[in-house]
């Protein structure tokens, strides 16, 4: 395991800033699927004693992140491609829900903030940065999600895809058609911006549906999932 010594952030408590530390060596690949979590290991790792640990591997556990075995302990979530395919179908219409509904009630300050995290989209696919440009492209997505305003649809969204997140930066990350993304998102946004819902929607499934598909053809080249 390749976790480091926390940094700590005075402004929220310790059990968070564990949980969001391992959840972020999970999500990045550093804790790998079916990788055993060490409560004794991670706490020296971290710096931190064994309560907040537990408290984490408890959270992450909830998040389908991380599974608890009888007798044997905690495990890195590991997935199947059967799941992942599963996965991928569903985002595509939650997407298309999330763009519809937020078109309807999008405000001016949210559509300054879309500008903003397309702005930071575009200049990172402009330096190549590609493991960057996904990560920001993520936060794009999942502000369209916070725009509708339905808690119970982002849990959805967030309960489906986070498992499978991981797996996204592992493939994603050679996609070469950075250059679509930021074109495919200033189209969503323009509709966003009009009120489109119908449009919206429509983009939204597309642009997820091909950047998806990529993902898709790796895997099924892929022996390892």
């Amino acid at each position: 395991m390749g976790i480091n010594n926390l940094t700590l952030d005075n402004y929220k408590p310790l059990r968070d800033v564990v949980f969001e530390n391992i959840r972020t060596a999970i999500m990045d690949g550093t804790l790998k699927a079916g990788e055993r979590l060490m409560e004794i290991q991670l706490a020296e790792q971290l710096g931190v004693s064994r309560t907040p640990v537990r408290e984490a591997i408890r959270k992450l556990e909830l998040e389908g992140l991380v599974i608890m075995l009888p007798r044997k302990g905690a495990y890195v979530a590991s997935i199947s491609k059967k799941d992942l395919f599963d996965i991928l179908e569903l985002r595509v219409g939650l997407e298309g829900m999330a763009a519809y509904y937020a078109a309807e009630r999008i405000t001016k300050d949210e559509i300054k903030e879309l500008e903003r995290i397309s702005a930071v989209l575009k200049d990172l696919a402009d330096k190549k940065d590609l493991e960057n440009m996904l990560k920001v492209d993520e936060e794009f997505h999942n502000f369209i999600f916070e725009i509708t305003g339905n808690a119970r649809l982002k849990s959805t969204m967030l309960a489906i895809w986070e498992p499978a997140y991981r797996f996204r930066l592992k493939y994603m990350s050679e996609y070469s058609s950075a250059v679509n993304i930021v074109e495919e998102h200033s189209k969503i946004m323009e509709a966003l911006k009009k009120g489109d819902g119908d449009l919206a929607e429509k983009l939204a499934k597309e642009h997820i549906e091909r950047t998806e598909q990529f993902m898709v053809e790796e895997l099924m080249q892929d022996e390892t999932v």
